[in-house]
């Protein structure tokens, strides 16, 4: 679906398929143009329907890694394709924790009493800037400049095989409704950029200091011949630090600081980008103090992809419709973020 970058085959795909586990993804391409069949935004409006009838909504928050445009904003666009009435609209930026981001926003909207009813939605789409298409430009001159190795680099093969489209949403209200619930008792997200450099980026290029030089610095014709809007990943940066980071150090805190036992955690749900990482987060889980066992973990990772900020609620939803969440229960979700190291928490309840 995504083509062979310059006629050749991929050298990381095979190993990079192996290792994440994936087996069946989404891609929101059609394939008889090879174009996307949706806008991002209409992505995010789909899943917000799939709701149904919700009722009027006093705030809509929405989270996303790649708009479809630089400007406006996200959340107007997904305002724009609903046609609801006037709202507060809120967009949340970043990759993966910018869906969490959205659904704290939408839920401090309640705790304040400044909504009743709020929309929660993160939503991805990653297939178009994966295209081969977008890389043959970079290739050519790499040709012309008679390099020995053309193909793309690592970094950018690397999350051609690991990105999914999707969209997840969530409806927010003050009170439960019957027959079940669940009540969101605490959201806590945190950064790590104070210690750690980029490791996830596009629309920029990394330095030798690891700094990142953006797009508006470079010239607009090195802007294909050098893929700079292109989703690349520090590979080893990652490997490096994505446990410890994100998990480890971050979840210790929150068990501190909420008194979290193994025990009382029902259900886990990680947001996970392969399933190498998984002995790295049984390993962080124990280290944090919270030993959760894997027969009580739900990740569809298998067969819905990595779907960025849109996984939690895909997740979510799935675990919620298959029946096998019981009222009383707690779940735990976890959400990284490796662009420059980011994790969020979210704690909810089966009322």
């Amino acid at each position: 679906m995504l083509g062979r970058v310059g006629g050749k085959p991929s050298r990381a795909r095979r190993t990079v398929l192996r290792r994440n586990g994936i087996e069946s993804r989404h891609y929101a391409i059609d394939r008889a143009r090879g174009e996307a069949a949706y806008s991002n935004a209409q992505l995010a409006a789909e899943a917000i329907r799939a709701l149904a009838d919700v009722g009027a909504v006093d705030c809509l928050a929405c989270g996303t890694s790649l708009p479809d445009q630089l400007m406006p904003s996200h959340a107007v666009m997904v305002h724009g394709e609903l046609g609801w009435p006037r709202l507060e609209v809120v967009s949340c930026a970043g990759i993966c924790l910018s869906g969490m981001a959205a659904l704290k926003h939408a839920w401090l909207c309640l705790r304040a009493g400044d909504a009743q009813r709020a929309v929660a939605c993160g939503s991805e789409l990653a297939s178009p800037v994966l295209l081969a298409r977008n890389f043959e430009a970079e290739v050519e001159h790499k040709l012309a400049a008679l390099e020995e190795h053309p193909e793309i680099g690592f970094e950018k093969d690397f999350l051609r095989w690991m990105l999914s489209d999707g969209a997840g949403a969530a409806l927010l209200e003050a009170s439960p409704r019957a027959p079940l619930s669940l009540r969101i008792d605490w959201i806590e997200l945190s950064s790590a950029a104070h210690e750690l450099p980029v490791c996830m980026y596009a629309g920029a290029e990394k330095q030798a200091g690891g700094g990142l030089r953006g797009w508006l610095s470079v010239g607009a014709g090195d802007w294909q011949a050098r893929s700079i809007f292109s989703v690349k990943q520090d590979v080893r940066l990652l490997n490096a630090h994505v446990a410890r980071a994100t998990l480890a150090e971050p979840l210790a805190a929150v068990v501190a600081k909420h008194a979290l036992r193994a025990h009382h955690i029902d259900w886990f749900l990680p947001h996970l980008s392969s399933h190498y990482f998984v002995p790295a987060v049984v390993e962080s889980l124990a280290k944090a103090g919270l030993p959760i066992p894997c027969q009580r973990w739900f990740t569809n990772l298998a067969t819905k992809g990595n779907t960025g900020s849109a996984s939690p609620y895909i997740m979510l939803d799935e675990l919620f419709r298959s029946g096998r969440i019981e009222r009383g229960q707690r779940l735990l979700m976890f959400v990284p973020e490796s662009g420059r190291f980011s994790a969020g928490f979210v704690h909810l309840s089966a009322v």
